[in-house]
C-alpha cells in the first residue's frame, strides 16, 4: 500500500511539473508575439495609424517567408553536400578496410629465412560472398554446394543433345554438386522435367538474345557474367604434350643480329575457358569482371580475352592481373586432340589412362565424338574411337 500511495504522489508530482513546464512555454510564446501586451495604453490608434502598421506587417511577413523559403533552400543543399560526404567518406573507409583485411588475411610479416627456405604463397585468399547480390542464386548454390565447391555448365536449346549426355555421365556418378544455368525457357522446362539443379537468370534483354539464339563463342562468353554472380585459377590446357601443355622456351632466330641472333622467348598453349576452376579471390572475380567488360564493348572471342587477361603482365598504362595460375594434368582433364591424336593410338595408354572429363574442343563434330568417348570409356567399347579423324573433315 506504501509502495502505491509513493508511486501516485510521484505521479502528481509529474504532472504538476509537466503544467508548470507548459505554462512557462506559453508564456514564452506570448511575450514573444504580444511584446506590450494585451492591453496597452498606446493602442488607441487612429484608423490611418492602424493601416500602415498592417501594410507593414504584410511587408515584413512576406520578407520573413522569402528569407525562410531562402534558408530552407541552403539548408537542404547543406544536408546534400553533407550526404555525400558522408558516402564518399564511408566507401573511402571501406576500401581502407578492405586493403586492411586483405593484408590481414595474409597474416603476420615474417623475415627472410635461410637461403631456400622462403616460399610465397601458391593462393590469394578467399573471400566472403555478398548474398545480397542474388539472393535466389544463393539459396540455391548453399542446397547444391559440396565443400563449398560446384559445377556449372551454360546451355541453351541449340545443345540440348551434347547436355543430355553430360547429365548421364554427371548421374552416373551420383555428383550432387552440378548446376546447369538456363539460357532459355526449353532448358528450364528440360531440367525440371530430368530433376537436374538449375538456375535462370532474371529477364536481361541483352543477354537473353545472346543466350537463345547465339552462337558456340557468344554463349560461352556468359559464363563470365554468369560466375561473376556469386574465384586463383586453375585450367585445362589446350596444349597436346608437356611442352605446350606446360610451357617451353622457345628460341626466335634472327641471324641480322650476328652475336646476339637468339632471343629467347616463354611459350604455353592457352588455358582452355571451356573448362576451368575458379577459386573465390579478389583476383579471380576481377578476372571475371574484366573479361565480362570486354566481352560487352566489342565481339572478341572469349578465350582470347580470358588468356590476355590472365597473362599479359603490367606495363606502361596496364595493370595486370596478378592472379595465381595453375595448368590442370592433361591426361586426367583431356581435350579431343590429345585423345584422338595421342591416347587412341597408344595401347599401353588405352590402358592405364581414365580421364576425369574429356572435352571435345578440337573438333566440330562434338555430339558423336562424346558419345564415342561415353563408349569407350563408360561401357568399355574399345573400337568405339577408331572410326574417327585426328581432325576434322
Amino acid at each position: 500500500m506504501a509502495g502505491r500511495r509513493d508511486r501516485t504522489q510521484q505521479l502528481r508530482g509529474s504532472r504538476i511539473a509537466i503544467a508548470i513546464l507548459i505554462g512557462i512555454i506559453i508564456g514564452c510564446v506570448c511575450a514573444l508575439i504580444f511584446p506590450n501586451g494585451f492591453f496597452n495604453s498606446n493602442s488607441s490608434l487612429t484608423v490611418n495609424e492602424r493601416v500602415q502598421v498592417g501594410s507593414s506587417s504584410c511587408e515584413s511577413s512576406k520578407t520573413l517567408k522569402s528569407d525562410f523559403a531562402s534558408l530552407s533552400e541552403k539548408n537542404n543543399e547543406l544536408k546534400k553536400q553533407v550526404r555525400e560526404l558522408t558516402e564518399k567518406l564511408r566507401l573511402a573507409e571501406q576500401g581502407s578496410d578492405n586493403a586492411r583485411k586483405q593484408v590481414l588475411s595474409l597474416g603476420p610479416q615474417i623475415k627472410a629465412g635461410p637461403f631456400g627456405t622462403v616460399k610465397s604463397l601458391r593462393t590469394n585468399p578467399t573471400i566472403l560472398s555478398d548474398e545480397s547480390v542474388n539472393p535466389r542464386l544463393a539459396k540455391i548454390l548453399k542446397s547444391i554446394a559440396v565443400d563449398k565447391e560446384v559445377i556449372v555448365a551454360l546451355a541453351n536449346a541449340n545443345v540440348k543433345a551434347m547436355l543430355e549426355v553430360q547429365i548421364a555421365s554427371v548421374k552416373r556418378l551420383a555428383i550432387k554438386n552440378y548446376l546447369v544455368v538456363a539460357l532459355d525457357d526449353y532448358i528450364e522446362s528440360f531440367c525440371k522435367q530430368n530433376d537436374v539443379a538449375y538456375y535462370k537468370r532474371d529477364p536481361d534483354k541483352e543477354l537473353d538474345a545472346v543466350g537463345k539464339t547465339g552462337g558456340n563463342h557468344a554463349v560461352s562468353g556468359l559464363k563470365f557474367r554468369v560466375l561473376r554472380e556469386d574465384s586463383d585459377v586453375e585450367s585445362m590446357s589446350d596444349g597436346h604434350d608437356n611442352m605446350t601443355a606446360y610451357g617451353f622456351n622457345d628460341v626466335f632466330d634472327e641471324p641480322t643480329m650476328g652475336w646476339a641472333r637468339y632471343a629467347h622467348t616463354m611459350r604455353i598453349w592457352v588455358f582452355n575457358s571451356g573448362f576451368f576452376y575458379l577459386r573465390p579471390t579478389v583476383a579471380s572475380i576481377e578476372l571475371l569482371d574484366r573479361v565480362a567488360e570486354r566481352l560487352s564493348k566489342a565481339k572478341l572471342w572469349d578465350q582470347a580475352v580470358f588468356n590476355e587477361e590472365l597473362f599479359y603482365p603490367s606495363r606502361p598504362e596496364y595493370v595486370g592481373l596478378h592472379a595465381s595460375k595453375r595448368v590442370m594434368d592433361m591426361y586426367e582433364f583431356m581435350n579431343s586432340k590429345v585423345l584422338f591424336k595421342t591416347v587412341r593410338k597408344n595401347e599401353e595408354m588405352k590402358k592405364k589412362v581414365r580421364p576425369v572429363i574429356v572435352h571435345v574442343n578440337y573438333h566440330p563434330d562434338k555430339l558423336n565424338r562424346m558419345r564415342a568417348v561415353v563408349e569407350f570409356y563408360v561401357n568399355g567399347k574399345q573400337d568405339a574411337l577408331d572410326s574417327f579423324p585426328d581432325g576434322s573433315e
